[in-house]
């Protein structure tokens, strides 16, 4: 008698027999954190290439401003709101025309406040717009303004920066707190290094912005140049700051030219 065939069923359950694309524990495990860091970046990349995104305006400013909120509040989130249309209008997001791409898509962390005001705004006239969200500790959703294709979520702060930065022509950056000065100095480190391009760099409410950090006295104690506060400039409004924008060189119809004083950006820096 031939000997009876043992069941293969602990081989077909074992962990090591999964496909490994699909193994989640294998897919979240610290060994795998590189390719983790690879699917945040491409599956991003893909989605707004089929959108044909090549650039953006970042767009940053507090979770915590409410349209019914105090009259700082409400003015702030009407400004960003107004920002968000005006540059959507003018900037090239409403072109989607085969070989032409869209230029100066807002773009912004996703979440409520003046990110929500500025996807709102751009939401008002059918314009794209842009959500980088990312997973917290406490409960966040993103706003209901953002395009859906081009809502995302992050885990790793890091490539979410990146994401950022990679095809900003412009920051406009409202009245914020901590999240907001940690996204503005980001930007402002690339710049003063040299590892972004000479992207315009617009705080609204000059007010707001130089009592809440001491631009001045970065300068006295020797902690920047002088010529580094010729990074940022400032508006009081939505038109302002879109003016100042175009006064620094934003182009409304395509990408910035790489200012010819600075280095060409190297890989994984900014644009590639």
């Amino acid at each position: 008698m031939s000997e009876e065939r043992p069941s293969n069923a602990a081989q077909l359950a074992s962990p090591s027999y999964r496909l490994a694309a699909l193994d989640q524990d294998f897919v979240l495990s610290e060994a795998m954190r590189g390719a983790r860091f690879l699917m945040e970046y491409e599956k991003a990349e893909q989605a707004l290439k089929a959108w044909g995104v090549r650039s953006t305006i970042v767009v940053f400013g507090s979770a915590r401003v409410g349209e019914d909120a105090g009259p700082n509040h409400a003015r702030w989130y009407a400004e960003a709101r107004k920002f968000g249309r005006i540059a959507s209008e003018r900037g090239g997001a409403m072109r989607g025309d085969v070989g032409h791409p869209r230029d100066n898509v807002v773009a912004t962390g996703g979440g409520p406040g003046i990110m929500g005001a500025a996807n709102r705004g751009a939401h008002d006239i059918g314009a794209p717009s842009i959500g980088f969200n990312i997973t917290l500790p406490h409960e966040q959703e993103p706003n209901p303004w953002s395009t859906p294709e081009l809502t995302f979520r992050f885990h790793y702060f890091a490539m979410r920066k990146m994401h950022f930065a990679m095809r900003a022509n412009a920051l406009v950056v409202f009245p914020g707190g901590f999240g907001t000065f940690d996204e503005l100095f980001e930007i402002l480190t690339l710049r003063q290094t040299g590892k972004e391009r000479a992207i315009p760099i617009v705080l609204v409410d000059e007010a707001y912005w130089k009592a809440v950090v001491g631009f001045d006295a970065l300068v006295e104690h020797g902690m920047v140049a002088p010529a580094d506060l010729e990074l940022i400039s400032f508006a009081e409004d939505a038109e302002g700051a879109w003016a100042e924008l175009l006064r620094r060189g934003l182009n409304p119809g395509g990408e910035n030219s790489t200012d010819p004083q600075q280095p060409a950006l190297q890989s994984g820096t900014a644009r590639e």
